[in-house]
């Protein structure tokens, strides 16, 4: 039953989220896309922290927890530890501020698929999730009244990984994420152009880019996990991940269209190639910034956790030859993550409630966007639940969060975000010998 709910699960969110935008941010206008959150329902329902680890979950921020020796806080007699599956998804709704008016954008989201598997000391992972995502449609208008420029992009990058963790010993961990990152962006601008009366010309301009991404990046982790009393337990982590690099393979035209004034489609008349060659533009390299995470907390197996974490990103490295947005700069990001998990009794028979896990935390981030000398901001607040369901400690996990990104000053845009997730984390034995045929 539980394999054909995870096969549904998934075909609908996949349908839904290659049907519709999988971000609806302007901000996702800038360098390779808005930089989606890497970590499971379970981590972003406790403001994104990533330090803690079980043998029930997968930690798809931090490689080393893929290992985990600690037997004794499940029942499976000491056997082996459960093969780990886990596949999340989200839907956002984002209201758009600024000086001159509002409007309210939806997008769904496949957010990742994962498998975990222990080999003794060691524990294996690999899986699938976006990276960033493009998705805007922004217009300049002038001092007229009339649109100027209409902008407009789609694609993003997606990152295939696999992962290894070795318990070195009772308390410590180290492991490493070896990614692959691919996939494409693609924009276009059109500049409007008008008569002296000031009525739009029969036939538009338009450039169309297309850029097609692909490169190599590895994250490394180190986790302990220490009982400091009979009860409480102390968890830290620390990643971190080198800047690699990304090579992009550009493509440019430019386009004279009509647009229907009633439906708004556009139709193309005419389409010269751009020689990128010439100009050494038609293979580009983007960096990938250096990332780093430090993070600790404290708790009682089984019952509570509550956590904090730093992260710091080298987003200043950044740059793309093939663009140059005025006004706009990157500078270092930095995020700070606070959070934790209550559960009344783990183990209940008489209340199925008493057996949930409740979530919450909070982040303030700094997405290292620099936007006519304003630096963008974010901030969430974020609530979940993990509900228990069939054998072997699966659950289903739900979150939600609410936040705010950007500024209306300088005629910019606030991003106002209600953000629902919704995640299967499934447990199964595969390497135990039948005792009985």
């Amino acid at each position: 039953m539980i394999k054909k709910l995870v096969l549904v699960f998934i075909a609908l969110f996949a349908i839904k989220s290659y049907a519709q935008e999988t971000t609806a941010s302007p901000y996702s206008f800038y360098g390779i896309g808005a930089l989606k959150f890497k970590g499971t329902v379970e981590n972003r329902s406790m403001g994104g922290l990533s330090i803690y680890k079980d043998s029930i979950h997968v930690n798809l921020r931090n490689p080393a927890t893929y290992a985990d020796n600690n037997l004794s806080v499940l029942p499976f007699n000491g056997e082996s530890r459960p093969v780990k599956f886990t596949v999340g998804a989200g839907t956002t709704s984002t209201n758009l501020e600024s000086n001159s008016g509002e409007a309210k954008v939806n997008s769904t989201t496949f957010d990742y698929l994962a498998l975990s598997i222990p080999v003794g000391k060691f524990g294996i992972g690999f899986g699938l999730m976006p990276y960033t995502a493009v998705g805007y449609k922004l217009e300049n208008i002038n001092s007229q009244g009339n649109i100027d420029t209409r902008f407009s992009g789609e694609g993003g990058l997606n990152k295939a990984f696999f992962s290894v963790g070795y318990q070195i010993n009772k308390n410590f961990s180290a492991g490493i994420d070896a990614n692959y990152n691919f996939g494409n962006i693609q924009n276009s601008t059109i500049q409007f152009r008008y008569n002296n009366e000031g009525d739009p010309l029969q036939t538009q301009s338009r450039e169309n880019n297309r850029s097609d991404l692909s490169g190599l990046n590895i994250n490394l982790g180190l986790h302990y996990k220490g009982k400091i009393t009979d009860k409480l337990e102390l968890q830290s982590a620390l990643t971190y991940s080198p800047s690699s690099n990304l090579v992009s393979k550009n493509t440019r035209s430019f386009s004279t269209i009509t647009i229907d004034s009633f439906s708004g489609n556009e139709f193309e008349i005419n389409t010269i190639d751009a020689d990128l060659e010439s100009s050494g533009l038609d293979e580009t390299e983007l960096t990938l910034p250096s990332r780093f995470s430090i993070g600790s907390g404290l708790g009682e197996p089984n019952k509570w956790f509550a956590g904090v974490e730093y992260t710091s990103q080298n987003t200043s490295d950044f740059s793309n030859e093939l663009y140059s947005n005025t006004g706009t700069t990157f500078e270092n990001a930095s995020t700070v993550s606070l959070g934790g998990f209550y559960i009344p009794e783990y183990n209940s028979f008489s209340s199925y409630f008493k057996r949930v896990v409740y979530r919450a935390g909070l982040r303030f981030e700094n997405t290292g966007l620099n936007i006519q000398n304003q630096s963008i901001k974010e901030f969430g607040i974020s609530f979940g639940v993990g509900l228990p369901v069939g054998r072997l400690f699966s659950n289903t996990n739900l979150g939600f969060e609410i936040g705010n990104r950007g500024t209306t000053d300088a005629n910019l845009i606030k991003e106002n975000f209600v953000k629902f997730q919704l995640s299967l984390s499934l447990n199964d034995r595969w390497f135990n010998k039948r005792k009985y045929n």
